[in-house]
C-alpha cells in the first residue's frame, strides 16, 4: 500500500506486517520497519509514511492528571509474576527482558527497543482485568508457552517475527483474556516459567 511505498522510497524497509488482536474494531495492523543511516533522514521517511495514516500530529500531549486508583492488586500481581510494573494511562504494564543478548545485523539491541515481553492489565471490573501484550520467544519456547497460556484460559491471538536478521531469531506471541486478574497473572507466570528470562532484582 501507500505507507509501505513511502517507507521504501525513504530507505526504510518493512520487516513484518501483522495483527495483534482478533475481533478488535476498528481493525488494526502493525507494520515493523528497520533502517540505517542519518537519523534526520530516517525520521523524515517515517514521518512521511505516518502522514498517510490517521496518526495524529501536532503538539505533544500534556502530562496526564494524577491517575485514579487502578482497582487491581498490583502488589499481588507483581508478586505472582516475579516482576514489578508501572501504571500508565489506567493500565498496569510489566516488561520482562530476555536473559540472552540479542543482535540485529551484528548490532546489540536492548530490551527497550521492543525486545522485552510486554504484559498489560486493564481493569474491567472488581478484581477483573483484560490482558494483552506479547511474549518474546526463541523457537523452542513457542509451543510450551502456547500450552501454558491455553491451559490457563489465555488465547493466543498472533505469532510472528518482527525482524529479519536477529540472533537468536525471535518470535512474538500476542495474547488476550478477560478474567480474574490474579488468575490471569498465575497463567502468565506459568508461561514466563517456560522462557529464558532475566531474573528480577
Amino acid at each position: 500500500g501507500p505507507v509501505l511505498a513511502k517507507l521504501q522510497e525513504g530507505g526504510v524497509e518493512q520487516t513484518a506486517l501483522h495483527n495483534h488482536l482478533l475481533r478488535e474494531s476498528p481493525r488494526v495492523l502493525y507494520m515493523h520497519v528497520a533502517g540505517r543511516g542519518a537519523p534526520a533522514r530516517l525520521a523524515a521517511a517515517v514521518h512521511a509514511a505516518l502522514a498517510l495514516t490517521k496518526t495524529p500530529f501536532g503538539n505533544p500531549v500534556a502530562a496526564p492528571a494524577p491517575a485514579a486508583p487502578l482497582g487491581l492488586d498490583t502488589t499481588q500481581i507483581a508478586r505472582i509474576l516475579g516482576y514489578h510494573g508501572k501504571v500508565n494511562g489506567g493500565v498496569y504494564q510489566v516488561g520482562v527482558p530476555r536473559a540472552e543478548d540479542v543482535t540485529v545485523d551484528g548490532i546489540a539491541v536492548p530490551p527497550s527497543m521492543g525486545l522485552a515481553t510486554a504484559i498489560n492489565f486493564q481493569p474491567t471490573g472488581p478484581g477483573r482485568a483484560a490482558i494483552t501484550g506479547d511474549f518474546v520467544l526463541i523457537g523452542t519456547e513457542v509451543n510450551p508457552v502456547i500450552r501454558a497460556l491455553h491451559d490457563n484460559g489465555i488465547a493466543v491471538t498472533a505469532l510472528h517475527s518482527h525482524m529479519l536478521a536477529d540472533s537468536p531469531h525471535l518470535f512474538f506471541m500476542h495474547y488476550w483474556a478477560n478474567d480474574d486478574a490474579l488468575k490471569l497473572a498465575r497463567g502468565l507466570r506459568a508461561a514466563l516459567d517456560k522462557m529464558n528470562m532475566k531474573r528480577a532484582g
